[in-house]
C-alpha cells in the first residue's frame, strides 16, 4: 500500500496558486484512474484506487501547508506506513517549470510543508519535486508561491499533472527512475521539456 501526499493549502483562494500543484497532481491521479470520491478524514480529504494491484490512497492535508504533517502522520498510523511506503507531490522551486525529480530525503530547501511532513514522520519518505522556477530573489519567493500560475503556464501546469497521473502507478511500485524518465519523455514530446537535457537523472 501505498500513500500519495499532495501539498497544497485548502480553499478557492489558493486553489491556482502555485504552492498548490501538489494538490493539482494528486487531484488528476484521482481523476484519470478512476480513484472513489473524495472524503473528510484525517484532517484532510482522501480518495482511493489501485495500480496494479496495489492500493493507493490519495491525501490532500486540508490543515493548511505548514500543518501539513499532522494530517499525514494521522493517515499513516491509521494505515501503519512507514516513511518509505509514503510519496509527497511538492512544488520545487529550485526546478525549472515543467521540470520533475524524484528523490528520498534530503533538505526541505525552506518548503514548509516538506518541514511539518518531516517534523511528524521523519525525513525518508520520497518527494516528487514539481518545478515551478523560482523568482530569482529570495525575498520574492512568498508572494510568487502563493500567486496563482500565470495564463501562460496554464499549458504546461496542465500537461505536467496529466504526464505525472499517466505514469503514477510506477511510483507506486517503486519504479522512480522509470517515472521521471516517462514524464520527461512526456513533456518533450507535447513541447515543454526544458533544454537542460537531463531527464534520465537523479539527484
Amino acid at each position: 500500500m501505498r500513500l500519495f501526499v499532495g501539498l497544497g493549502n485548502p480553499g478557492a483562494k489558493y486553489a491556482n496558486n502555485r504552492h498548490n500543484i501538489g494538490f493539482m497532481a494528486v487531484e488528476e491521479i484521482a481523476r484519470r484512474h478512476g480513484f472513489a470520491p473524495w472524503r473528510r478524514r484525517f484532517q484532510g480529504a482522501t480518495s482511493e484506487g489501485t495500480f496494479d494491484h496495489e492500493k493507493v490512497v490519495l491525501l490532500r492535508p486540508m490543515t493548511f501547508m505548514n500543518e501539513s504533517g499532522r494530517a499525514v502522520q494521522e493517515a499513516a498510523n491509521f494505515f501503519k506506513l512507514g516513511a518509505g511506503e509514503i510519496i509527497v507531490f511538492q512544488d520545487e522551486l529550485e526546478l525549472p517549470p515543467a521540470k520533475v525529480r524524484v528523490k528520498v530525503g534530503g533538505g526541505i530547501a525552506g518548503h514548509n510543508g516538506l518541514r511539518s511532513v518531516s517534523e511528524h514522520i521523519g525525513n525518508d519518505y520520497r518527494r516528487v519535486r514539481l518545478g515551478i522556477g523560482h523568482p530569482g530573489v529570495k525575498e520574492l519567493v512568498h508572494g510568487y508561491v502563493l500567486s496563482d500560475f500565470a495564463k501562460d503556464d496554464r499549458p504546461w501546469v496542465e500537461a505536467l499533472c496529466a504526464a505525472v497521473a499517466d505514469n503514477a502507478g510506477l511510483l507506486a511500485s517503486g519504479r522512480d527512475s522509470t517515472f521521471q524518465n516517462k514524464v520527461h519523455l512526456a513533456m518533450q514530446a507535447r513541447g515543454f521539456a526544458s533544454k537542460e537535457g537531463d531527464g534520465d537523472k537523479q539527484d
